[in-house]
């Protein structure tokens, strides 16, 4: 095939005859003009047909396109302040490459949007921190140990070696990886295995997680901090048009920067009881609590040190009360809830088998895992955060589904 243009690369060539292909969007006709509007996946092309001044194939080409018909154009670019990408096709000939017959999807404005911010957004996770010289870790998504209850994972036969189960969170894994690296993170699909309905909620969903050696809670919190900011930051530095697109209110987002409210667990409590939320000492935070609370902030706020008994065997209990746990959640304003779960790791050897024992957890799972405590025991702190709730905050996306291509629910496993 000749050699073409993709319609990012228009721009520039203003007064050049090209050839670009896509795939076409909406077609109308004002008699002896045709015009086409193609994407081709970097960008947008409004394309201009006169039936005079194509072949005579060409035009009754153009007047049989459908939706996402495939097209390779010829023309001349023309700077158009109007256009998307600021400039048009003045077309010298047009032809099918591929035909689309009763296309089932209705067009919608929205496009590709949500998949380049998402882009975006997992490009500034691995920018962060390889500026910030972490390493990748890739972690086991089959794994014996478990990050949390059994109850919500997925479960399969391993061989001779027992149940597996697909790996929930990649935790465990990082902590080993920072006693050698001392600041690392993994980046991957995770699964749980709830039966959950509400918007926040997939059962595919990809996580990137940082471990970090001698950081303690507080120094777990400020990384949150920084690493939310720098990717809100950079979504609204290189996405502007997508977020346009998208329709989205830029304003709450340029309100996220360091520093981020925080508010104990046991204040929060309080604090939603005199909004009138409906919520006891030793219960954890539910859905309509948390956008209740993120409700009173212009930007995510941390809640810390919950309960000890609603969160992981792994969370290092608070000298300060042992009744809860040096952790946080990061709850994301305008309704999105927690993005962010993250804490202090226990690290001392005997608290932490008593806390595996009395979760009822296969000691012989675990057994590498306290051996971390014994050899070198160190402070260390960590957190995950979850891609699709956060593209669907910096979207203004309603329903979690709409930042993953192809999105994995209680209700869906095809395509």
């Amino acid at each position: 095939m000749p050699a073409f243009h993709r319609i990012e690369e228009l721009p520039p060539l203003a007064g050049q005859t090209v050839i670009t292909r896509g795939w076409v969007m909406t077609t109308r006709s004002s008699g002896k003009i045709g015009f086409v509007m193609l994407r081709d996946g970097t960008g947008y092309l409004q394309v201009v047909l006169s039936k005079k001044d194509v072949p005579e194939v060409a035009w009754d080409a153009f007047g049989r396109l459908t939706q996402e018909t495939s097209v390779e154009v010829t023309g001349t670019v023309r700077a158009d302040a109007r256009a998307p990408g600021g400039v048009e096709l003045t077309a010298a000939d047009l032809r099918v490459l591929g035909p689309s017959h009763d296309f089932p999807i209705t067009p919608t404005e929205h496009g590709t949007a949500f998949a380049r911010v998402r882009h975006e957004v997992v490009q500034a996770i691995r920018d962060f921190f390889y500026e910030r010289h972490f390493v990748l870790v890739d972690t086991p998504i089959l794994t014996g140990a478990i990050g949390e209850a059994a109850g919500h994972l997925f479960a399969t036969e391993y061989f001779d070696l027992g149940t597996a189960y697909l790996a929930q969170t990649g935790q465990l894994y990082v902590e080993a990886a920072a006693a050698a690296l001392g600041k690392v993170y993994c980046f991957g699909p995770t699964f749980r295995a709830e039966k959950s309905k509400t918007r926040r909620h997939l059962t595919e969903f990809w996580m990137v997680e940082p471990e970090v050696a001698w950081n303690d809670s507080e120094a777990n919190m400020t990384l949150q901090e920084e690493f939310v900011s720098y990717i809100v930051t950079r979504a609204l530095e290189r996405r502007k048009g997508e977020l346009a697109e998208l329709e989205r209110d830029v304003k709450p987002l340029e309100a996220v920067r360091p520093p981020f409210p925080r508010i104990s667990y046991t204040d929060a409590v309080a604090k939603l009881k005199t909004l009138g939320g409906e919520i006891e000492w030793g219960q954890d935070l539910g859905g309509e609590a948390e956008t209740l609370l993120a409700k009173q902030y212009d930007r995510p706020v941390m809640v810390f040190n919950y309960p000890r008994a609603v969160k992981a065997f792994y969370m290092k209990e608070n000298p300060a009360d042992p009744r809860t746990v040096l952790n946080n959640d990061m709850l994301a304003p305008e309704g999105y809830g927690e993005i962010i779960g993250g804490s202090q790791r226990e690290d001392d050897y005997d608290k932490l088998l008593a806390r595996i024992r009395a979760e009822q957890l296969p000691e012989d799972a675990y057994s590498w895992y306290l051996d971390l405590r014994k050899y070198g025991t160190f402070v260390h702190a960590g957190f995950g955060l979850g891609v699709e709730r956060t593209v669907a905050w910096i979207c203004g996306i309603p329903h979690i589904r709409e930042a993953i291509a192809f999105p994995r629910t209680l209700y869906k496993l095809w395509p």
